[in-house]
Parts: C-alpha cells; sequence; structure tokens
C-alpha cells in the first residue's frame, strides 16, 4: 500500500486573499515503511512574502529567488504522487493551496477524498487533548529536537513518524478474531499436568517447631 505524507509552507492562511505556496515536501510510504523516496520543492509564489509567513517557516523573498513556479513544477507532482492517498495533517489546509494552485495553472484538482487527515485521527483517538503535530510528537516520543521553524519536508518527516503511532494496532490483519473474520487465528494454549512436591518427615517437623515459636495459638490449629 503506497502512501504520501505531504506538507506544505505557505505564504498566508488563504488562497482566496492571494495567498501561495513556497514548499512542498513529500515522502513516500509502503505499508506505513518509509522507503527512502521523498519529493520537495521550493516554488517562487510570485509575490512578496509576508513578515508574519517568514517568521513561521523563515523562508525569505531571497530563498525563493530563481526557484520555480507552481506551474513548472505542476505536473512532476501530480505524477509522482500518482493516484496514492495523502497523509496530512489539518488536511483541509493544505488540500485547499494545492487546489487552489492547480487550478490556476489549468491542472487536475485533487480529490479530498484521497486525503488521511491525521489531525482529525488525534482528535477522536485523543478528545480534548492538544493535537498539533509537536503535540503529537511528544505524545509518541518523536524526535524533533532538530525543528526550530516550520518547514514542509521535516514537518513530514515528523508526521511520518506521528502517523505510524497513530495507526499502530488498528491495521488489517491484527483483529482479534479467530480465522476467517478477517484477523489472524488465537494462539491455543498448551496446559501442563499439575506437578506435585512432596514434603519430607523432617521438613514437616522443622516447619511445625518455627510455627510453635513464631505463632501463638494459630486458627489453622484450632477445633
Amino acid at each position: 500500500m503506497r502512501e504520501i505524507v505531504l506538507d506544505t509552507e505557505t505564504t498566508g492562511l488563504d488562497p482566496s486573499q492571494g495567498h501561495r505556496i513556497v514548499e512542498i515536501g513529500c515522502l513516500e510510504l509502503v505499508d506505513r515503511v518509509w522507503t527512502g523516496g521523498t519529493w520537495h520543492r521550493f516554488i517562487d509564489p510570485e509575490r512578496a512574502m509576508p513578515e508574519d509567513a517568514f517568521r513561521i517557516h523563515g523562508i525569505s523573498d531571497e530563498m525563493l529567488a530563481g526557484q520555480p513556479k507552481f506551474a513548472d513544477i505542476a505536473d512532476d507532482f501530480l505524477e509522482w504522487a500518482g493516484d496514492a492517498p495523502l497523509v496530512i495533517h489539518n488536511a483541509e489546509f493544505d488540500m485547499r493551496f494545492l487546489n487552489a494552485e492547480l487550478g490556476w495553472c489549468n491542472r487536475p484538482l485533487l480529490d479530498r477524498a484521497r486525503a488521511i487527515d491525521t489531525l482529525a485521527i488525534a482528535r477522536r483517538q485523543f478528545p480534548g487533548a492538544p493535537a498539533s503535530l509537536d503535540a503529537l510528537c511528544k505524545r509518541f516520543g518523536v524526535d524533533n529536537s532538530g525543528r526550530e521553524l516550520h518547514g514542509a519536508l521535516i514537518d513530514a518527516q515528523l508526521l511520518a513518524g506521528v502517523y505510524y503511532h497513530l495507526v499502530a494496532g488498528r491495521q488489517e490483519g491484527l483483529a482479534l478474531g479467530g480465522a476467517g473474520q478477517g484477523g489472524a487465528s488465537r494462539t491455543e494454549r498448551v496446559f501442563r499436568a499439575p506437578r506435585s512436591f512432596p514434603v519430607d518427615a523432617d521438613e514437616l517437623a522443622a516447619h511445625s517447631a518455627f510455627v510453635g515459636t513464631a505463632v501463638k495459638n494459630p486458627i489453622w490449629l484450632r477445633e
């Protein structure tokens, strides 16, 4: 099963306000294990970087100078992603931006049903608990010590670790039902016959002598 863990960085919060994608980072998973495959691009947003966004991800206008525009990388991105499910934290945000960019350059839009939203999964599993990527890294012991600012590729790497823990124990084939119910069959327990440990007369006498000195009028000797 091929899945793509994906994250984006942008110039702001809403593409309808003219904000654009400036970075896309993706990891390829097969059967929930990273294959080593990545797809990573910085993108010229064709507009200035707002200071608020710069403080979040540290991507400056100078860093983006000379980078390809989204239209230049759209086909490569779509081909690499293929039809695999997209694992995204707060999927609505990234999918909205990706489809806005694809629409602006007349490319096919992504089906939102492809998105696996780890934020929604975390909120269902841990209602009322913090569900940010940093909070989930802390919950699952995923090392995010090298993350000083947001970045699409490093966030995708962290999300891959979080996603593994979110779905651990819920994978297909691990149900507790017997064979024929889609789960692994139970292992039959083998019981050993009871074994006796006889006590000789000297041991019984020593035990009686000890009880006689240590316990006064024991209840098990009363009539």
